[in-house]
């Protein structure tokens, strides 16, 4: 008889540590029991990433342990496994539901709902997942990265994120940045126009510098414009046109939810400008942190923003937590944040007295802020 093969303890530890983070996965059978339902259960995605998982924060409280900076790479083949095989199961679930709900009988308000929910998903979770995809140096996760935000005709994202945002969060040329007292309403309309141009503007330029015009074929918008037209053919191939409508609101949706969550993680907060159009290096106060427990699992550590930015190149589980002495705390994590950015008169009230308290902690020397706090921002050059 053959012996049993007998899997190391090591490895059952790690699998068992990476578990909760697999908890996203629930939202794929939600999404599936609203289309196949209809009614009320289209309410269920939203319901249970917006509710059910501040829920569970509230239950299991906060989570400041620190993540052992020398653990090998060989030890988070499940954490990486969990990004990965979310692409193909996003693919899968989001066309297989234009297919069903465009041939179903559903009203067109449960399918509003339906797509609605699906949009969530793919912001919340797709997004969130390209992000850490788009960070990685190997070519088979960003890659990755980028079908996933093709699926929601945001590829632009990863050039503006990576050239333009992490290297000039903070300051006035980064459009992301939140500026003190702009309400979301306001920021939302900026962030979509700015971003689109200041990523192509940045790609354009890193091609200027090596005497190649921006139509080279090397302009990763090539594969961008290549992928989103690969995406919309699919949806009208599955759906027909009214399937390419629930592809482009769901993709809404799921931009929506990006451009809220970029709103609370950075408003308010800004580097110190040196002079010459030099700003201070990127550090941990510099970003909102959040230690919610649940919803760091839900969104794999994006909370934890402020080492993110610090340390952009550490994988998710490998970020570190800040104590309120060397980051800014927000008071709920994401989904209740975002929830409340929707309503700018309460969001200024709750996170107004926090940034103003930051700049006294951080920058007492520092007494006219008005400079850092015009939203209407020259682009990157």
């Amino acid at each position: 008889m053959r012996p049993e093969k007998v899997i190391p303890a090591r490895q059952v530890a790690q699998f068992v540590s990476a578990l909760p983070f697999f908890l996203s996965f629930v939202l794929i059978p939600l999404v599936w029991i609203g289309a196949l339902n209809g009614g009320l259960w289209v309410l269920l995605t939203p319901l249970a990433t917006w509710y059910l998982f501040s829920a569970i924060d509230l239950a299991v409280g906060l989570n400041t342990e620190q993540a052992d900076l020398d653990t090998p790479d060989t030890d988070l083949f499940w954490y990486k496994l969990l990004t990965q095989i979310w692409v193909p199961v996003q693919f899968v679930t989001l066309f297989g539901l234009i297919a069903y709900v465009s041939r179903s009988d559903l009203a067109t308000w449960e399918r509003v709902g339906v797509f609605f929910g699906t949009g969530v998903m793919t912001g919340t979770v797709g997004i969130v997942y390209a992000h850490e995809l788009l960070h990685q140096r190997n070519r088979l996760e960003r890659w990755l990265g980028d079908l996933l935000l093709s699926m929601v005709l945001y590829s632009h994202f990863r050039s503006e994120h990576l050239l333009v945002h992490h290297r000039y969060v903070g300051t006035p040329r980064d459009p992301v940045t939140a500026r003190y007292n702009e309400g979301f309403h306001r920021f939302y309309p900026r962030v979509l126009r700015q971003s689109l141009v200041s990523s192509f503007r940045a790609e354009a330029e890193m091609l200027a510098r090596k005497k190649l015009p921006w139509h080279h074929r090397s302009n990763p918008f090539w594969r961008y414009w290549a992928l989103q037209a690969l995406m919309l053919a699919l949806a009208l191939l599955v759906g027909g046109w009214v399937g390419l409508v629930w592809f482009l609101f769901q993709a809404g949706t799921a931009i929506w939810q990006l451009e809220v969550v970029n709103y609370v993680e950075h408003y308010g907060l800004t580097r110190k400008h040196l002079g010459d159009g030099k700003y201070e290096h990127v550090l941990p106060r510099h970003s909102w942190n959040a230690a919610h427990r649940a919803t760091n699992w839900l969104m794999i550590n994006l909370q934890r923003h402020s080492d993110h930015h610090y340390k952009p190149d550490r994988r998710f589980p490998l970020l570190q937590n800040y104590s309120e002495d060397d980051a800014p705390q927000l008071p709920h994590g994401y989904p209740v944040m975002a929830l409340f950015a929707m309503i700018p008169p309460l969001w200024k009230r709750i996170m107004n007295p926090r940034v103003r308290a930051w700049r006294r902690l951080h920058y007492p020397e520092i007494t006219e802020w008005h400079d850092y706090n015009k939203a209407k921002t020259p682009m990157p050059r």
